[in-house]
């Protein structure tokens, strides 16, 4: 389905759409009893190779909390597992690489994704979903420091210091890493464009870990490099990253029309240091868990410091396994009942 206007399409314009949209990070999945019963058992990698359940699962918290928009059920490690690089997604673990980064001679283990050829099942997918949903569908992929920081750690990192000494010691090679990377997230994000997606996120999970020096020098040319590679679409384009309160201003700096913003940053600060591109964010997923009247005052309290204007409600992260859905139901509910 092709939108027009549309509330949370209007607020990534940087407009004041006719109520706040929302939706939430990982909302497909996870908390839910219904993916549960679907969703079975094996890789997360396995179940996103199969189209109708994708459909199914990305459909599921549209109809369960009523959200402005879906998110492709999806990770972003498909790209780098579809073209064989050798990663997995360890349950409780996260992103793992069997082979680690290690020296130039890897470059060539990263070739170029072709999406039709390596990932026809995102494809499939996609273009169900946009016969399927009455609200638009979000794309993503990873952001190439993120990617590039999973590659040498092997896995997650408390403190990234295996990619920080590489980037430190051998700035080309890094830079040929995250051009490369970044030229595989920009083939991702197109095609999902191409099939359907009515608008993507770029996520760099990790970017907080970088001081603002070392950010602008190492993470942002390459960020600019996917934005600016799929500059010549129409969708609106997020970037989101955790962490990242003290690099709000580069990120602004970067094509993106929405920047997205965890709890750390109250959003009117937010939006100062973004100077005043439309903001995303920033509900503390672990608040979710509380009482229901700390949970309400908590959504009014991000209401009024998002302003209306170029606002779309989401978490400062994503949905934690715990939270009880019947909360973000409600959560949605007053999101758009407190809309002035």
């Amino acid at each position: 389905m092709e939108f027009r206007t549309n509330a949370f399409l209007d607020a990534c314009r940087n407009e004041v759409p006719e109520h706040t949209p929302v939706w939430f990070m990982r909302q497909a999945g996870r908390a839910l009893p219904e993916y549960r019963a679907i969703r079975g058992t094996g890789s997360i990698l396995e179940a996103i190779a199969q189209p109708e359940l994708v459909i199914e699962i990305t459909a599921q918290p549209v109809r369960r909390y009523g959200v402005d928009a879906a998110v492709f059920y999806s990770d972003i490690m498909v790209p780098l597992w579809a073209t064989g690089f050798g990663v997995d997604i360890k349950p409780g673990v996260g992103p793992v690489v069997e082979q680690p980064f290690r020296s130039a001679d890897d470059l060539d283990r990263i070739r170029d994704l072709d999406a039709a050829v390596d990932t026809p099942f995102v494809i499939e997918a996609i273009k169900g979903l946009v016969a399927e949903l009455d609200v638009p569908l979000i794309g993503f992929a990873g952001a190439p420091f993120t990617l590039a920081s999973y590659l040498i750690e092997g896995g997650p990192s408390k403190n990234y210091a295996q990619t920080k000494a590489l980037m430190h010691a051998d700035p080309e090679l890094w830079q040929r890493l995250t051009f490369k990377l970044a030229d595989m997230s920009a083939a991702s994000l197109r095609s999902q464009i191409e099939n359907g997606c009515s608008a993507v996120q770029l996520f760099d999970s990790w970017a907080g870990s970088l001081s603002k020096r070392d950010y602008e020098r190492f993470a942002l040319p390459a960020t600019q490099r996917v934005f600016d590679a799929i500059s010549d679409t129409t969708v609106p384009r997020i970037h989101f990253g955790v962490g990242t309160g003290e690099l709000l201003t580069s990120m602004a700096s970067i094509n993106a029309d929405v920047i997205g913003v965890d709890w750390r940053v109250p959003l009117d600060e937010a939006r100062r240091r973004v100077n005043g591109k439309a903001i995303q964010g920033n509900l503390d997923p672990a608040i979710c868990l509380a009482p229901w009247d700390v949970v309400a005052n908590e959504v009014d309290r991000v209401l009024a410091e998002g302003g209306g204007r170029g606002h779309i409600f989401n978490l400062g992260h994503g949905v934690l396994p715990e939270i009880d859905p019947d909360i973000l139901t409600r959560v949605v509910e007053r999101v758009h009942a407190r809309t002035p």
